[in-house]
């Protein structure tokens, strides 16, 4: 694992995180021009409850504080509606004070390490073109594009999908 810095701190979410890993998603949603009424995960019925969202089994959530603030997290969760050994990398979602840091990489590396233990064999993650620096991440990470979605995530304006074996 990564070093830190001291001022920086990566931790499971806790069901006071909810409205700050929201308040999060919102804004570098927007920041983007990824709004709600295109199926983005800034609609997700889910998001202002993510705790409880990730405390369901084989799912995981880790928020990232800045001095103390929520700045960003990622997670990962079984596919919905997708076979039992795929996995999807979820909702990673990053403030530009931490951006460039490595944080996304170091998210996404420990969310699949939690899938893996918990005998996923495959990670499918959802994105879109305008992301350009997240699917260079996720290449570089081994993640390679496929035709099309997998399982019902009901993100249809995510035309970029990707898979990776575990």
């Amino acid at each position: 694992m990564t070093t830190l810095p001291t001022h920086l701190r990566v931790r499971p979410i806790e069901a006071a995180d909810n409205p700050h890993i929201a308040q999060v998603i919102r804004i570098v949603s927007a920041e983007f021009g990824l709004t709600a009424d295109k199926g983005f995960t800034v609609s997700d019925p889910d998001l202002d409850r993510l705790f409880e969202r990730y405390s369901e089994a084989n799912s995981a959530y880790w928020v990232i504080e800045l001095e103390g603030k929520v700045v960003g997290g990622g997670g990962v969760a079984p596919l919905q509606g997708g076979d039992d050994g795929t996995c999807e990398l979820q909702k990673m979602y990053f403030m530009p004070a931490v951006r460039g840091m490595g944080m996304a990489r170091e998210l996404a590396m420990q969310a699949m390490d939690y899938a893996r233990e918990r005998g996923f064999t495959h990670c499918y993650l959802e994105t879109t073109a305008t992301l350009t620096r997240a699917i260079r991440l996720y290449e570089h990470l081994g993640f390679a594009h496929i035709d099309g979605p997998l399982g019902s995530t009901g993100h249809v304006d995510c035309e970029v999908t990707m898979l990776r074996a575990l």
